[in-house]
């Protein structure tokens, strides 16, 4: 299994070709699956859908024993589209997309999936507010998913508001399974962001990786933010290294899948590395900077800036 950065798992959507074992089954994740490219919507379904929005038919009108499948359909082609834009970079459209989509999704499972997609998307595009709101709803529609609390809590730190954002991961872990590598590295991260509950906070990020100085990249970058924070800059700068490599390992695998697997997917992937990159290169130049190696520190601040490194849009 392969997590972001924060711990989230990668997208299902991503679809890896035949022979290429670094990534593993997805877990819960804020979209939806969209499944291989035989589950997407069928032609003919998709063209039904399209005649019902162009002749404007109201969906309560409807046959009744259709519309599961037309809002089904319609719930899909939006994700569909909102996948796409956000790939290519346009969050904004990206939002629009998947405001259909909620609006369409069934199934209370699925319009949770989409509030914590749309809500991470609205950070990105600096609307914490919106992002808290659709968290809050997220966690009306399915209260007992771990998922919304989490997003809720980066909206809260980029929000400014330290005490919710801990609460919001706290949280998460109780009410999740208690040694979940994903909800510890999450809260040692959010205890980072802030600055609070540091001793806790490598605790949290040791026990994520089961004691060992070696696991997913996302994680070393956690254990390596909270070491330079604890005032250890040196053994911040080694497991720093090791994170950068590793990350650099798998962009290196995912832009070899050009021409194999979907566009849209492998330009995904990759922006979701990069910003993991820019995020791990402005630790690693905080913890050079910290240990008097400034013509390093410079570099990767400057790497970081040209990834995208973006506090105020959550990429921190």
């Amino acid at each position: 299994m392969q997590y972001d950065r924060l711990g989230f798992p990668i997208p299902a959507e991503f679809v890896v070709p035949d022979g290429i074992d670094d990534f593993g089954p997805p877990a819960e994740d804020r979209r939806p699956s969209r499944g291989r490219r035989g589950a997407a919507p069928g032609a003919g379904k998709r063209r039904l859908v399209l005649a019902l929005l162009v002749g404007g038919v109201i969906p309560g009108l409807v046959v009744p024993a259709a519309l599961p499948a037309i809002r089904e359909a319609v719930m899909q082609w939006s994700v569909e589209r909102a996948f796409g834009f956000e790939a290519r970079g346009d969050v904004a459209a990206a939002i629009d997309e998947l405001g259909r989509a909620i609006d369409w999704a069934a199934e209370d499972a699925n319009v949770c999936r989409l509030l914590c997609w749309r809500a991470m998307l609205r950070i990105e595009n600096r609307d914490a507010r919106g992002a808290v709101d659709d968290t809050s709803r997220a966690i009306a529609a399915a209260p007992t998913t771990t998922q919304p609390l989490r997003v809720r809590a980066l909206a809260h730190v980029v929000l400014g508001e330290a005490d919710a954002a801990l609460a919001d991961a706290h949280a998460a872990v109780e009410m999740g399974a208690r040694d979940s590598p994903e909800a510890l590295n999450h809260r040692a991260y959010i205890r980072a962001l802030v600055e609070r509950e540091l001793p806790q906070a490598l605790i949290d990020i040791d026990r994520a990786l089961a004691g060992s100085e070696e696991g997913p990249p996302e994680l070393l970058d956690t254990r390596g933010f909270i070491l330079h924070l604890l005032g250890r800059h040196q053994e911040a700068v080694d497991l720093l290294n090791a994170a950068i490599d590793g990350s650099q390992r798998q962009r290196r695998q995912v832009a070899m899948l050009s021409g194999r697997a979907d566009p849209d997917e492998i330009a995904y992937r990759l922006r979701s590395l990069d910003h993991g990159l820019a995020v791990m290169h402005q630790h690693r130049g905080l913890a050079c900077r910290a240990a008097g190696l400034e013509r390093q520190a410079v570099q990767d601040m400057e790497i970081a800036r040209r990834k995208g490194f973006a506090p105020e849009r959550g990429i921190f």
